[in-house]
């Protein structure tokens, strides 16, 4: 039983969410032959002042 963990900053539609769990889905299921019944897939999301690269959050970066 394949378990993919995703993380994303908030902000996606529903439609852009169900779309990447069905790629993703797919994708694992042809790539270890795993019936797509027995894939899972956790999306986590954060707000972007809980993320940050290089040591900028990225709710600054809108700022600069």
């Amino acid at each position: 039983m394949p378990i993919v963990h995703i993380d994303l900053i908030a902000g996606r539609s529903q439609e852009q969410l169900k779309k990447l769990v069905k790629d993703v889905t797919t994708a694992v299921s042809k790539n270890t032959g795993a019936p797509a019944e027995h894939i899972h897939v956790i999306l986590s999301e954060m707000q972007e002042n809980r993320y940050s690269v290089g040591g900028v959050l990225k709710s600054d970066e809108k700022a600069e």
